[in-house]
C-alpha cells in the first residue's frame, strides 16, 4: 500500500498510485462532501499498474486546512479545470474522471469546462444527476444537526465525529461543502460526449435509482448503471469490484 504525494498544480493533486512501466490511463477521483484525496487510496491500491491514480485535495482540509473552502461548485470545478490544463501534459495518458456525491458534481462541471479535452470516461457515484436536482434544498438548524447527518450516511468520517478535535479540523469544510451543495444548479443538457458510468447503492437515501439513472441525459456518448448492495458510502464495501469495472472501461487496463 502506497501513500498520496503532492503533484504539480499547487496542491491541488494527489498521486495516490503513480504510472507504472506503459501507462495507459489516468484517473482523477474527486471527494465527496467533507472527504479528501486519500479517500480513494482503496481504489488506487486495487487498480493495476498501468493505471496513473491522481486525487483532487479540495481547499479547506488536511494539509489544505488553512485555506478557505470553496463555496460554489462552478468556480471549485474551474479551478480545478485550470490546474489540470497547466499541470498534466497532453503526451501522457488519457484521462478518467470519477467523482462521489459532490465529487461527483465536481467531477461533471470540470469535464464540461474542458470540453474535447475532457475525460475519455466519467464515472459519477452516488449522486443524483444535474437534472434531478432536490426539490427543497437541505439548511441545518446547527452543526450538531449537520454532524447527525453525516453520522446517518456512513463513511470514514462518520466513525470519528464524536472526538472533539476532529469535528474543529472537519467542520469548516463539511459546512462549505454542504452550503455549495444547497446552492448547486448542474449544467443542463448535454454537454458531455465522453461515455459516462453511473454507480450506485440499492439503498442510498441520497440518490434513487432515478436520479442516478438520470446521468444518461447529460451526455451524447454511451451510458451504463451499475448497482452495487449498499448505502451511500457503498464504496467502501466494494473497493475490488469497483476497481475491476473501472479498470474495465480505461485504455488496456485490465484488473
Amino acid at each position: 500500500m502506497t501513500g498520496p504525494t503532492v503533484r504539480a498544480g499547487a496542491g491541488w493533486l494527489r498521486t495516490l498510485r503513480p504510472a507504472g512501466p506503459g501507462a495507459t490511463a489516468r484517473l482523477v477521483c474527486f471527494a465527496h462532501a467533507g472527504g479528501a484525496a486519500g479517500y480513494w487510496q482503496p481504489l488506487a491500491d486495487a487498480l493495476p499498474g498501468r493505471v496513473e491514480v491522481l486525487a483532487v485535495q479540495y481547499p479547506g482540509r488536511q494539509d489544505r486546512h488553512r485555506e478557505p473552502a470553496v463555496e460554489d461548485l462552478h468556480a471549485l470545478a474551474a479551478r480545478v479545470a485550470d490546474v489540470l490544463r497547466d499541470s498534466v501534459g497532453g503526451a501522457e495518458a488519457p484521462w478518467a474522471f470519477l467523482g462521489h456525491s459532490m465529487g461527483a458534481s465536481v467531477a461533471y462541471e470540470t469535464a464540461a469546462l474542458l470540453g474535447g479535452a475532457g475525460p475519455r470516461v466519467l464515472f459519477v457515484s452516488g449522486r443524483r444527476a444535474p437534472s434531478r436536482p432536490r426539490r427543497t434544498a437541505e439548511s441545518f438548524r446547527d452543526d450538531r444537526a449537520l454532524l447527525d447527518k453525516v453520522r446517518r450516511l456512513g463513511g470514514t468520517a462518520a466513525r470519528l465525529l464524536d472526538d472533539a478535535d476532529v469535528q474543529e479540523l472537519i467542520l469548516p469544510a463539511l459546512r462549505a461543502d454542504y452550503r455549495a451543495v444547497a446552492a448547486y444548479t448542474g449544467t443542463p443538457g448535454a454537454p458531455l460526449s465522453c461515455p459516462v458510468v453511473a454507480l450506485t447503492g440499492d439503498s442510498d437515501s441520497e440518490a434513487s435509482l432515478a436520479d442516478v439513472s438520470a446521468w444518461r441525459q447529460h451526455t451524447t456518448g454511451p451510458f451504463d448503471l451499475r448497482v452495487f448492495p449498499g448505502g451511500h458510502f457503498f464504496l467502501a464495501d466494494h473497493w475490488a469490484a469497483v476497481a475491476q469495472l473501472v479498470a474495465s472501461r480505461l485504455p488496456a487496463a485490465r484488473v
